[in-house]
């Protein structure tokens, strides 16, 4: 599950690496991944995990469409940017949760059958749950095919030229707003990517990404603001003080170790474990 919220929360550290940019609806873009893979399940009969290469490529468009129509007129803002910039997204997170309740009702629903769903596998006499652990393993994948991305292609190049100095890059003819749009759409992306996997054993409604968001801000803030190994590090950190704490205290209460270790980590190092800000 560490890795799971480190997938989550990756997208969200791209964003805000790249543009300086909370985006508060990111937990809305997981909401929508879960209820794509949903139906993609219930109109197509498509597994999960079929459908989660089609669910990141949708959210790709997504992110880059809510880029290009609602972030890129916020940030032109002449005052109180960093307000504007805020309530755009939030305002954008409650439309899109208004909407999934309007036309889908707040219904819980879930995927009954599917390849992993129940299954478990013993190592060494521990039993796992396979579709956690495939989507851990996803993950790592995501992560080693993002770090790939952004040191070996010129696109991941431009992202992070883009990243130290979004005036000069014009200057050598890269376009900013086209390197925005596509890092939101990757940042949608991989988010999509882990809503795929986390529909196979878990309930899909209206208010799902809430939950999740909240972790994904707190593992940004663990690992660091814009840094991406922050988010896959502080993400393993979280799943691990989550396992602890429901070793120690009731299930119900297995957040309140995350939150302890954040303000720690806020109190003792404000810009996280990894940030350089």
């Amino acid at each position: 599950m560490g890795l799971l919220y480190g997938l989550i929360a990756v997208g969200l550290a791209l964003i805000f690496g790249l543009m300086d940019v909370v985006n508060f609806a990111h937990g809305e873009f997981l909401m929508i991944a879960m209820y794509a893979t949903f139906f993609l399940f219930a109109f197509f009969a498509l597994d999960p995990l079929l459908a989660a290469p089609l669910v990141a490529a949708a959210l790709f468009v997504f992110g880059a469409v809510v880029y290009l129509l609602v972030v890129r007129f916020a940030v032109r803002a002449k005052a109180n940017t960093g307000m504007v910039q805020i309530f755009s997204t939030f305002g954008l997170a409650v439309l899109m949760r208004g909407v999934a309740q309007y036309f889908f009702t707040p219904d819980y629903r879930s995927i009954p059958h599917s390849w992993l769903g129940g299954k478990t596998i013993s190592i060494g006499g521990i039993y796992l749950p396979q579709p956690q652990l495939i989507g851990a393993l996803i993950a790592i994948a995501a992560f080693a095919g993002l770090y790939f991305f952004i040191h070996r292609t010129d696109f991941g190049r431009a992202l992070e030229a883009t990243r130290e100095d979004a005036g000069a890059v014009a200057l050598v003819g890269i376009d900013k707003n086209k390197v925005f749009a596509l890092g939101w759409g990757l940042g949608a992306a991989l988010v999509g990517l882990a809503g795929a996997v986390m529909s196979i054993f878990f309930y899909v409604f209206p208010d799902v990404g809430a939950s999740f968001a909240t972790i994904a801000y707190v593992t940004v803030a663990l690992g660091g603001f814009g840094s991406v190994f922050g988010a896959f590090a502080g993400g393993i950190i979280v799943g691990l003080v989550e396992a602890t704490t429901t070793l120690i205290l009731p299930p119900s209460l297995k957040t309140v170790g995350i939150y302890g270790v954040y303000l720690l980590v806020v109190f003792i190092r404000p810009r996280g474990l990894f940030g350089s800000i």
